[in-house]
């Protein structure tokens, strides 16, 4: 199919399909008429994905399909409902999707940060190398490890937490496709806990490290882990898209992981609110430890219940296949 040929014959339809949805009020006719060209643009389209499925011409016909379909479909639901079906059934469907990985990336952090931990506590000068002079090492051990988590209002301590967390949750999600971004973060992360681990160790203070670690890294280590997760499953969409195109597999992975993505904002920032008002807290260590524990259970519960009853009916945390763009609703 010549697509200049295509182009010039069919381009008077969609530019009074273009002009019909920019207007701000329409006339039975004209509405009649909008319906009937944007079904004409829907055939256009499959003919044109038929021979080039990531042209050009495909690109620009999705879009201005996109936006005539505003014009009669409207809002699909209210608020509430919109809100309902996010946290009951699509974020727990996409968090069900990547818990074999999420446990996978974690327990990969786990070995790498016990390496680490067992090298600095065992060899010479490693620990001097990363933290400086034995006098700096131990106002570090002393002083400055504990002292980082009440150093600062807890409110704002919080704040400051969550945001940098959800920020490098986001990259690790968006920058999944590169399949090295995601891997890069969780060895940074290793090494950094390995060597504040290995340096505890090495002066009897791991009871210490865990007491300040455990409440609120919990959860916190496990957003890192499920971000990192979702950005491999984005990466394998595009290594190996199956069936479908490569842009058809990493939208269709991007959209529902994406959803995980939003998700982890909110579980980061429980896991801030614990960081800045508990882990620092006079509460006993146990206390502290089980408050974190609590909200790790709380969220593998979440995920398991009702992620499985989610994923099970059939949803993966995409949208629907109407907001996609794939199904064409004509009533």
């Amino acid at each position: 199919m010549d697509m200049e040929a295509f182009s010039a014959v069919h381009a008077p339809d969609w530019l009074r399909l273009d002009e019909l949805a920019a207007r701000r009020r329409l006339s039975g006719e004209e509405a009649d008429e909008l319906l009937r060209l944007y079904q004409r643009a829907s055939a256009h389209l499959s003919m044109v994905r038929s021979v080039a499925p990531e042209g050009a011409l495909s690109a620009a016909l999705s879009m201005r399909l996109s936006r005539a379909r505003t014009r009669f479909t409207g809002a699909r639901s209210n608020v509430a409902e919109d809100l309902a079906y996010f946290f009951v059934v699509a974020l727990p469907a996409g968090f069900y999707r990547v818990r074999w990985l999420t446990v996978a990336v974690g327990a990969a952090f786990i070995a790498v940060s016990w390496l680490f931990g067992i090298w600095a506590a065992n060899t010479p000068g490693v620990i001097a190398a990363a933290l400086g002079s034995d006098a700096e090492v131990r106002r570090y051990v002393e002083e400055d490890f504990a002292g980082y988590y009440s150093e600062n209002p807890a409110a704002s301590f919080a704040g400051q937490v969550w945001t940098n967390n959800a920020w490098i949750a986001l990259q690790s999600v968006a920058f999944g496709i590169t399949g090295i971004w995601g891997p890069f973060i969780l060895y940074q992360n290793a090494l950094n806990v390995g060597i504040a681990a290995g340096t505890m160790a090495a002066y009897g203070k791991l009871d210490v490290f865990f007491s300040y670690i455990l409440p609120h890294g919990l959860m916190e280590l496990t957003a890192v882990f499920i971000a990192v997760a979702a950005g491999l499953r984005i990466f394998w969409a595009w290594v190996a898209p199956g069936r479908r195109t490569r842009a058809v597999s990493v939208a269709a992975e991007g959209r529902s992981l994406f959803t995980v993505a939003l998700g982890l904002v909110i579980v980061l920032f429980l896991s801030g609110l614990v960081e800045g008002f508990v882990t620092a807290s006079p509460l006993p260590a146990w206390l502290r430890i089980g408050i974190g524990a609590v909200l790790f259970c709380a969220y593998w519960a979440y995920t398991l219940v009702l992620g499985g009853r989610a994923y099970r009916a059939g949803h993966r945390g995409d949208l629907s296949r109407r907001d996609s763009g794939d199904v064409l609703r004509t009533a």
